[in-house]
């Protein structure tokens, strides 16, 4: 019931209950474009005060504090898997996040698919941790994978970005990513601020492992702590994306990478399709030899991922492959990398960073190129046909 003065809840037996009461700090200001000509370039330019957000009230004297949240060092300990499910971009900050718990936590995680998940009898247990991605919280398919895992004992953390959606009520934990509003159907700040939560629960759960030495830790910390500053010099560094987008986003696009980038590259793929209409097809480098570099004809863009480098080397050389076929190739690298410039046609460049924190820089520059490709299209970039925002039914 609501009055002038106050508000009050009942159940459906008529009863006076008392809800916890949530503060919700965007402003009408944040739903509008604030001069910019669409939204969604609005929001990849709001990328690193979005991450700022997610990170530092989280960060500590150099220590990491997940607010509401405490898993102890002896529940984790009988954690032997974590599954991440997720739909669309949020299953692949899945994808990206799935590295650096494998290397910092040593515990094995499978990303799945919720709309997969749901159906496919999932092996977990009450020594499963889930992860579950989704910007909205109201995800149908990952309601229902959600359900599933829980109904088999596993413990559910939801990463959302709503406070009070159905993923947060339902999770045994929540992780707000605090990303503000997302208005744009095609998600850009809602996947780097998942990324950047995924980055936090890792270092969390590792510390608690004591999977790290004090001084890595505190390394990987500071690394982390960096990432808006990273992100606005990796936006003020590619002035030349519009006309990079003119180059290479006339046709269908292949988008390459290993490890680490090529779930960047996936993310990448997927954005050229929604916003741009234009064919775009994402593998694993090591893969072209194995049946898709029959699709390399003479003209074929192809977007190189190169930020792994530890990798580097073998992914110049699927570089040479697809040259030697005819390929021009846009690569992605780290600011410094000398060698990609002898094979590459045209290069990005991110400012370095912990490898296993790349992705959250190195997707913006492929937003940014789907943006403009999109544009220079006419296509409707905030509300992309046949799309929806928040995916609530099957």
């Amino acid at each position: 019931m609501l009055t002038p003065r106050s508000i009050q809840v009942f159940d459906c037996t008529g009863k006076l209950i008392q809800k916890p009461i949530n503060r919700v700090t965007w402003s009408v200001e944040a739903a509008e474009k604030g001069g910019y000509e669409h939204f969604m370039l609005k929001e990849i330019m709001e990328q690193p005060a979005a991450v700022k957000a997610a990170l530092t009230p989280r960060l500590h004297d150099g220590e990491i504090r997940l607010d509401d949240f405490e898993l102890s060092a002896e529940k984790l300990r009988s954690v032997n898997k974590i599954v991440i499910t997720a739909c669309g971009s949020a299953y692949y900050a899945g994808c990206s996040g799935r590295y650096a718990i494998e290397k910092l936590c040593r515990i094995p995680v499978q990303v799945e698919l919720a709309s997969e998940l749901r159906y496919g009898e999932p092996m977990v247990d009450e020594h499963t941790l889930v992860l579950v991605l989704s910007q909205s919280g109201e995800t149908a398919d990952t309601i229902a994978a959600l359900k599933e895992c829980r109904e088999r004992g596993a413990t559910i953390i939801g990463i959302v970005n709503v406070v009070g959606s159905t993923i947060a009520k339902l999770a045994d934990h929540t992780l707000y990513t605090w990303a503000g509003p997302e208005i744009a159907v095609a998600t850009t700040k809602g996947y780097t601020t998942q990324l950047a939560v995924l980055y936090l629960f890792a270092l969390y759960a590792a510390e608690k492992l004591g999977r790290l030495q004090k001084a890595e830790y505190s390394s990987l910390v500071r690394s982390l702590k960096m990432l808006p500053k990273l992100l606005q010099e990796t936006i003020d560094m590619n002035y030349q994306i519009p006309a990079l987008a003119g180059r290479y986003a006339s046709q269908s696009l292949f988008f390459i990478g290993r490890n680490t980038d090529y779930a960047v590259a996936l993310e990448g793929a997927l954005k050229m399709k929604e916003i741009s209409y234009l064919h775009a097809e994402s593998y694993a480098a090591g893969e072209l030899k194995h049946g898709t570099i029959a699709l390399i004809d003479e003209g074929q863009p192809v977007i190189a991922v190169c930020c792994n480098e530890a990798l580097c080397d073998k992914t110049l050389s699927n570089i040479v492959e697809v040259k030697a076929r005819g390929a021009k190739v846009l690569a992605l690298a780290f600011r410094g990398n000398r060698k990609i410039v002898s094979q590459a046609d045209d290069v990005i460049y991110i400012p370095q960073i912990e490898t296993i924190f790349s992705a959250a820089l190195a997707v913006v520059p492929l937003q940014l190129l789907a943006y403009y490709a999109a544009k220079e299209k006419g296509c409707d970039i905030d509300k992309p046909k046949n799309l929806a925002k928040s995916v609530t039914v099957e």
